[in-house]
């Protein structure tokens, strides 16, 4: 790995921020090794400027997780490096509200002649055939049915 490419430089107070968030031993694991990597790949005066394969060695984790808070560090600063960011996914609804509701109905009536009771795929096939969507999959049926209980 490149490390001078991303070199990492603490000032005294992150150094000292580090340093307590380790002897507290409160914080997630993840945060702690974090911490302890900066700590040892710090260039500053009076840092110890460790190579990243030293650092892989000592702390028992992976050449990219040393590159990775390297990065992470430059180009974001401390707390970035130290806080998980948050998941940005967005997932869209398959159903509207309306089309539950009559997803719903339809399970709670009677099952198919010869039938003792509803499948997801004869849910899923009998409600694209009403017209309320052109298709949905068994798994979407089984999403909404989930949050009835």
């Amino acid at each position: 790995m490149n490390q001078k490419k991303y070199r990492v430089t603490l000032t005294a107070e992150e150094r000292q921020e580090l340093e307590g968030l380790i002897s507290k031993g409160k914080a997630a694991a993840r945060t702690i090794t974090r911490a302890r990597v900066l700590l040892k790949a710090d260039a500053s005066d009076g840092g110890p400027a460790w190579t990243d394969e030293r650092i892989k060695e000592a702390l028992d984790v992976g050449l990219v997780t040393v590159y990775r808070v390297r990065q992470s560090f430059v180009e974001g600063g401390l707390q970035a490096t130290l806080r998980p960011r948050k998941a940005n996914r967005e997932y869209d609804r398959k159903l509207d509200g309306e089309q539950e509701a009559h997803l719903i109905a339809l399970a709670c009536g009677k099952p198919p002649p010869g039938r003792a009771r509803w499948t997801l795929r004869l849910l899923a096939g009998r409600f694209a055939d009403l017209g309320h969507v052109e298709h949905v999959c068994p798994e979407a049926v089984r999403q909404v049915l989930k949050k009835t209980n």
